[in-house]
């Protein structure tokens, strides 16, 4: 029976995988709620009404569209992301390198001369002679422990966890766009209003000069009449420069320059649209900060298992071999080759615990990890909590606030009624004025509100995001 060499048996335990050293890996457990105040959790139902695509396509809004496109391809901070990304990437593929051989060639051709004085040297040596060498040389780790597989999985969920960043700061700029054109265009239906009301103060203001003029009515109605108009030309002009800041953000994000950068006033706001939402668990695993927070713990996992191989043997099968001669003539003969190949093993006898310390810091890292995942995980419950009440409660708001401004409407119409026919002074007239597009105002800024956390909601529930983007993601064009 042929006896099995030490190598050929290090060879076999390396070729069967060896074994690991990380403890076995499970994600931390978030106890997952039932329901938020009024609002239970329901398993998602397929929505065939509700468009297919990007989740800002809810928003029925082609000029919105328009600008996430622009954002995708143009945006600096998702640029910068993306390097990120491909940086982490990259730092994956090289520390894969460490699962095989490192294989170098090399040659070099010399004249040497030695000394005459050289210590121990013969009558019989050349004191000039020539020494070309031309080799190979390879050396692989035998992953008996499973250091270099740990090292490679660690690399790989940093990998991972970057793309889930990307996600997340793409998801984030996407949201902030969408919430800065929904407030720009609330802006514009305010601007709308407020010019309808403008136009409204200057005809009473002439009705009251004609009152004035006809002795009906007192120049203190004509001041309060050209007081209501100049404030509400105000009004416009502070909106206007409101208007401008936030069409400049909007400028940013897309990457062009403010001056360059123009949205045409529309007097429409889009529809707060229907948003499925579904089991705590499915939320969790569509919040890209919550994955890119669990793959981080995963990379620290394995991280205890690299810590805990630095206490046994690294074993490495190092292998040269080449031709060496000290004539040029015939230098690649079988006479002048030369080969080693054998394993070398090291280990560290004594440290005063420098590597106890390192598998410590490893297991803290790997508990600090675990507690901002559970903590990243609560944080995403209470993001949609938030965001769902706001929907909900403003939803409400809206309809008492839209019952509101048509009492105040009606307030209106019937002061000026009653002041054209003399039974009132002009300041009765103001006051419904002013109370009328207070409240109409404020019906256009709930829903605005309305839309806004309709958007915050779309974020907190992770987006149109899924797991399957930690695959690799690519940079737009």
């Amino acid at each position: 029976m042929r006896r099995t060499g030490p190598l050929a048996g290090l060879l076999a335990l390396a070729f069967a995988g060896g074994c690991t050293l990380a403890p076995p890996y499970r994600p931390p457990v978030v106890a997952a709620p039932e329901r938020f105040g009024d609002v239970e959790w329901t398993p998602a139902q397929p929505a065939e009404t509700l468009p297919r695509g990007p989740w800002w396509d809810r928003y029925a809004d082609a000029a919105l569209a328009e600008l996430e496109d622009r954002l995708e391809s143009a945006s600096p901070d998702l640029a910068a992301a993306f390097a990120r990304y491909a940086g982490a990437r990259a730092l994956s593929v090289e520390a894969k390198a460490g699962l095989f051989p490192t294989v170098g060639l090399g040659a070099y051709a010399s004249r040497d001369r030695q000394s005459d004085n050289r210590p121990l040297r013969s009558a019989s040596q050349p004191a000039a002679y020539r020494d070309d060498l031309a080799g190979g040389s390879a050396a692989y780790e035998l992953d008996l422990w499973g250091r270099a597989r740990n090292v490679a999985s660690a690399a790989r969920f940093a990998a991972e966890a970057s793309a889930a960043d990307l996600a997340t700061v793409r998801l984030s700029l996407e949201a902030e766009l969408a919430t800065d054109y929904l407030a720009l265009r609330g802006i514009d239906v305010e601007l709308a209003l407020l010019r309808d009301t403008a136009g409204a103060y200057r005809r009473a203001l002439d009705m009251t000069e004609s009152r004035h003029e006809g002795g009906i009515a007192s120049g203190l109605d004509v001041a309060r009449a050209e007081a209501q108009l100049s404030g509400a030309l105000a009004q416009v002009t502070d909106l206007t420069a409101r208007r401008a800041l936030l069409e400049h953000a909007l400028a940013r994000l897309v990457g062009v320059a403010p001056a360059d950068f123009h949205l045409a006033a529309t007097a429409a706001l889009p529809p707060v649209p229907d948003i499925p939402l579904g089991l705590p668990s499915t939320l969790v695993e569509r919040r890209p900060d919550v994955a890119a927070a669990e793959r981080r713990t995963a990379a620290a996992n394995a991280g205890i298992g690299v810590a805990r191989a630095a206490f046994f043997p690294k074993v490495t099968l190092n292998a040269t071999g080449g031709f060496e001669s000290t004539a040029s003539s015939g230098w690649l003969t079988a006479p002048n080759r030369f080969w080693a190949v054998g394993p070398a093993a090291a280990l560290t006898l004594f440290d005063a615990g420098a590597r106890r310390a390192e598998v410590a810091r490893a297991k803290g890292a790997f508990d600090e990890a675990a507690a901002r995942y559970r903590g990243t995980v609560l944080s995403a419950f209470q993001d949609v909590a938030d965001e769902l009440a706001l929907v909900n409660l403003l939803r409400a708001e809206s309809v008492q606030q839209t019952a509101a401004a048509t009492a105040a409407r009606q307030a209106l119409n019937l002061a000026t009624n009653r002041y054209t026919e003399g039974a009132v002074s002009y300041l009765e007239v103001v006051v419904a004025q002013t109370a009328a597009l207070e409240t109409e105002r404020a019906e256009i800024g709930l829903e605005v509100r309305e839309l806004t956390a309709s958007v915050g909601l779309v974020r907190g529930l992770g987006g149109g995001w899924s797991r399957a983007d930690l695959a690799g993601q690519e940079r737009p064009p």
